[in-house]
C-alpha cells in the first residue's frame, strides 16, 4: 500500500465544541469545511473533526488514507489477510472509500479521489 495524503479523523462527543478549540483554543489554520465538519491543517497532515461519537475509546478516532488506485489496494490488503470491515464503494460526498482497523479497532479510512471530486481544487485561488 503507498499512501499519497493522510489525516486523522476525530469523532467528538461535542463536534461544535471540540471545532472551536481546535480553531479558537488552539488557532489551528482551516484547510477546508463541509456539511458537518472542519478540516485542519496539522503541521505535515489533516486533522479532520466530523461526526459525533459519545462512547469513546477506538470509536473517536480514525486514521484517513489517500491512495492512487483503491481497487488494487483493496486486492493487496486482502492478499495480505487483512479484514476489510466494509467493501470498497463510491460514497454519497464523491469519495471512493473502505473501511479497515488495526489490531487495536482504530478504524482506518481508505480513500482514492476521483479526479472530478472538490478536494482536487486548490481553495487557495479564486474560482471564475
Amino acid at each position: 500500500m503507498h499512501p499519497i495524503n493522510s489525516r486523522i479523523i476525530l469523532r467528538p462527543a461535542d463536534p461544535a465544541r471540540a471545532t472551536a478549540f481546535y480553531r479558537d483554543t488552539l488557532g489551528l489554520a482551516i484547510s477546508r469545511e463541509f456539511p458537518g465538519g472542519t478540516v485542519f491543517f496539522l503541521g505535515q497532515g489533516y486533522l479532520e473533526v466530523s461526526g459525533h461519537s459519545g462512547d469513546g475509546g477506538a470509536g473517536n478516532i480514525a486514521l484517513w488514507l489517500q491512495v492512487r488506485d483503491l481497487a488494487a489496494t483493496h486486492r493487496e490488503l486482502l492478499d495480505r489477510g487483512v479484514t476489510v470491515l466494509r467493501e470498497p464503494k463510491r460514497e454519497p460526498w464523491g469519495l471512493h472509500e473502505m473501511w479497515i482497523s488495526d489490531p487495536d479497532g482504530v478504524r482506518i479510512v481508505i480513500v482514492e479521489v476521483p479526479p472530478e471530486h472538490p478536494i482536487r481544487k486548490d481553495s487557495r485561488t479564486p474560482s471564475d
